[in-house]
């Protein structure tokens, strides 16, 4: 699975009984919600839509804040895209972050990890928004 499919299923697949369901709908396995992904990180993809995630409408602050309130540590999830990783227990190591600038097409320069890290943050939100995630604009911003 790829980096942002282990984001987005952390996040869409993470509480209530009717989030995994609602993470269903849009492909159903791992794999389809895999190629999902691929094609919600094209540049062409669904822009602000959420009708293309299946009805899924998951309120992305909500479950990171309760994540972030069991996680025995102070991360910065609003605005550090390592933080939100770590939140997520998935690999925050710059590799781990160069991969997912790949998978979002990322056009900077990967040497400079303080702009990437923010383009990151920015886009992974803007990414969950048009997969069906409910993500404040001072998220994407």
């Amino acid at each position: 699975m790829s980096i942002f499919g282990s984001i987005m299923n952390k996040i869409f697949h993470h509480g209530s009984a009717a989030s995994p369901a609602a993470g269903a709908a849009p492909g159903g396995t791992t794999a389809a919600s895999g190629q999902k992904v691929a094609s919600a990180a094209s540049p062409s993809g669904a822009a602000g839509s959420t009708a293309g995630a299946g009805g899924q409408n998951v309120d992305v602050e909500a479950v990171l804040s309760g994540m972030s309130s069991k996680a025995g540590q102070q991360l910065d999830w609003r605005h550090s895209i390592v933080d939100l990783m770590k939140l997520l227990n998935l690999d925050s190591s710059l590799s781990a972050r160069k991969e997912l600038a790949q998978e979002l097409h990322y056009t900077g320069d990967m040497n400079d990890s303080a702009s990437m890290n923010m383009w990151l943050h920015k886009q992974v939100m803007q990414k969950l928004a048009e997969n069906g995630g409910k993500v404040p604009d001072s998220l994407r911003t």
